[in-house]
């Protein structure tokens, strides 16, 4: 069976096939030759996804899921949330975001944070979405040099380490996409 994973982010679709069984083959937009960005104008995790999902299912008539994820920090009102990828502007640059987010921490004593994935899947002509969650917390400094985004800055509260530190079946075990993708493949698997 092949399923869309409608992004062009390599890091998350290595990240998400890594998880799939066997049977299952994973065709990102890349790989179908599809290079626009699909316009992300929702206000929620929840939107965006669905947007991602819609989109790319009309336009090759396929089985497709979409992830919206989003750090949301306690401190500092769920910021950056839904705008987590621009959070320092339209360029999406990962060390331009963590450093903001730093600066905004600082001298605030409250670091609990959490990643929130939100996965929207297109089948058989229906959409059904998934949500997975990881609490911790934002680190004063980054640690590790694995992973992508805000890997370096997040631990986990099950882990003395920051996802950047983690190899990837152990983020895997853990992480907030692990647990969207563990609820849409227990889906498929009982459709």
């Amino acid at each position: 069976m092949t399923l869309i994973f409608a992004t062009h982010n390599q890091n998350k679709a290595m990240e998400i096939a890594s998880q799939l069984p066997f049977s299952v083959e994973l065709t990102t937009l890349s790989e179908l030759d599809y290079h626009d960005e699909i316009p992300e104008t929702g206000s929620t995790l929840e939107e965006n996804a669905r947007i991602k999902s819609e989109f790319v299912a009309k336009k090759f008539d396929e089985n497709c899921f979409a992830d919206d994820t989003g750090l949301e920090v306690e401190s500092l009102n769920g910021e950056p949330g839904v705008y987590s990828a621009r959070y320092a502007g339209e360029d999406k640059n990962s060390e331009a975001n963590m450093n903001l987010l730093l600066k905004n921490l600082e001298g605030l004593e409250n670091r609990n944070a959490q990643f929130k994935t939100i996965i929207s899947l297109f089948w058989e002509g229906e959409y059904y979405q998934f949500e997975g969650i990881v609490k911790g917390k934002i680190l004063k400094e980054r640690k590790g040099n694995k992973g992508f985004g805000y890997d370096p800055i997040f631990q986990p509260d099950e882990s003395d380490s920051s996802f950047a530190e983690m190899e990837l079946g152990e983020k895997n075990k853990i992480s907030h996409r692990a647990r969207a993708i563990e609820k849409m493949l227990k889906f498929i698997k009982n459709y």
